[in-house]
């Protein structure tokens, strides 16, 4: 099969920071689907592998987690899935990546895709549902249902790829009053047509913005981008014995500006569970699922921003390039060989 990857971590403008290979098409493990893809979403994690991971000549990196296809085999002791099945997942970072035509994944991390999408829909989904969910309801503990107290979830960063399904979600799923942070008038209307109660600026301080609203404090905080920048105003609005819960990759962080709250710092990474393999594993599985579900119930929407077109190593560099810049809104997917 002819592959996209790399060697070398290069700017996405360099000829050899991507480009096509001939890979040896994949054998399913016990437990793995043989996937056929038929679509990718590109996310950060894509260009941060990028410029951190080396390949070789013999094995290039293949980058790609996002995926929607159709199952074409599964391994001796998978029983979730059948060939044929159209399915959806996030994929593992510890194996070769969804940018190939034919790809490994366990089937204890995939779900059936939500039956009113197609695939490009669908593979703007998954990463981001998980890191969403995972974040809002593992590490931040939200109560699901819509009676009992009502409070505040933040998300810092909210039109971005995960900030638009926990938007969705925390509206659909809790009673809390959600607001979401974006700073430009297209990322703020994206931001309220998910479903946010309240749009703040992100580019003044939190504080300010909180407190133009009515809403000095939050009960959660969930810190998609910048937090390094926000840090100091994350903590000032925090309520106390409250969790932030940080999904990027800041600088130092002074934990200590939460100490007199009693307040906790949480980490959500969706691949870890798939990096450990967990016991838990086959939770990504189920919430996937949850998720489909959700989707063809019309309350859930996907997240694609832009239709790149087919998979090819232009279009992968495109959505490279467009992610680096920080200004993307909603999910960048590709379709199609």
């Amino acid at each position: 099969m002819q592959a996209i990857g790399y060697v070398e971590s290069l700017p996405i403008t360099d000829p050899r920071a991507l480009f096509a290979f001939e890979a040896p098409d994949p054998v399913p493990g016990p437990r793995d689907l043989l996937v056929e893809v038929k679509a990718v979403s590109v996310n950060p994690v894509d260009t941060k592998v990028r410029m951190r991971r080396q390949g070789t000549a013999e094995a290039p990196v293949i980058l790609g987690w996002d995926a929607a296809g159709v199952v074409k085999a599964v391994g001796a002791e998978a029983r979730l899935f059948k060939p044929g099945d159209e399915v959806y997942y996030a994929g593992s970072i510890t194996r070769p990546g969804t940018n190939a035509p034919l790809h490994l994944v366990d089937e204890r991390i995939a779900a059936l895709k939500p039956r009113t999408l197609g695939f490009a829909e669908a593979a703007a989904l998954p990463l981001t549902a998980i890191t969403a969910f995972e974040g809002l309801f593992d590490r931040l503990k939200l109560a699901v249902g819509k009676t009992g107290d009502h409070g505040v979830v933040l998300i810092v960063g909210a039109a971005g790829g995960v900030g638009s399904m926990a938007v969705q979600l925390a509206r659909r799923l809790t009673a809390l009053t959600v607001v979401g942070t974006a700073s430009r008038p297209e990322s703020a209307q994206w931001v309220r047509e998910l479903g946010a109660h309240h749009v703040i600026d992100h580019s003044k301080p939190l504080s300010e913005e909180m407190a133009r609203i009515g809403l000095p404090q939050a009960d959660a905080i969930f810190s998609l981008t910048a937090t390094d920048k926000h840090w100091r105003e994350i903590a000032a609005v925090l309520r106390p014995q409250a969790t932030v819960c940080v999904i990027d990759d800041p600088g130092a962080l002074d934990v200590a500006l939460l100490k007199q709250k009693s307040a906790a710092l949480a980490w959500e990474f969706m691949f870890t569970r798939s990096m450990f393999e967990t016991d838990d594993m086959i939770a990504q599985h189920r919430l996937l699922a949850e998720v489909a579900g959700l989707v063809d119930e019309g309350l859930v929407r996907t997240t694609l921003g832009a239709h790149y077109g087919p998979i090819t190593v232009e279009n992968l560099k495109r959505a490279h390039a467009a992610l680096e810049s920080g200004r993307t809104v909603g999910k960048i997917v590709l379709e199609g060989w």
